[in-house]
């Protein structure tokens, strides 16, 4: 039953991180579309945008926090590791750049995020560093 979990898990994981990459992706091609004043395009960004949130993004989100608590019920000798507090802060993090996509999705569809492209290719390079450091920290085990 863990390996299943474990893998469910992993799975969960890698299909939350496709969208966290690519979702602030599509912010950059939006800005740039707006700021080009491509009507068509931002409004096609606004439908990729939101069904990339609504049907793969949280779905996946959810799948891996209920996961990642069935594996701790499975493991709760790891809540007595210190990696395991690192990862889990740093999965706290990630929940909230995940909402942070919404705020950002809705200033979208409102017609009212000023931010430009170049902040949303530096926006989208965080996930990437938190991945990094889970990583590590899940196979090296280093506290």
């Amino acid at each position: 039953m863990y390996l299943w979990i474990k893998a469910l898990h992993i799975v969960s994981v890698v299909t939350w991180f496709a969208a966290l990459f690519y979702l602030p992706r599509l912010f950059v091609y939006h800005a740039m579309a707006r700021d080009k004043g491509e009507r068509q395009a931002a409004d096609t960004f606004l439908v990729m945008e939101r069904k990339l949130y609504r049907g793969i993004m949280t779905p996946s989100m959810i799948a891996v926090i209920a996961f990642g608590i069935w594996l701790l019920y499975l493991m709760p000798h790891w809540l007595g590791m210190g990696w395991m507090h690192v990862k889990l802060l740093l999965v706290v993090l990630l929940v909230a750049y995940h909402h942070v996509c919404l705020v950002y999705l809705k200033q979208f569809a409102a017609g009212r995020c000023q931010c430009s492209h170049v902040f949303f290719r530096w926006f989208n390079e965080l996930p990437v560093i938190a991945l990094l450091v889970i990583v590590i920290l899940v196979v090296l085990k280093p506290f």
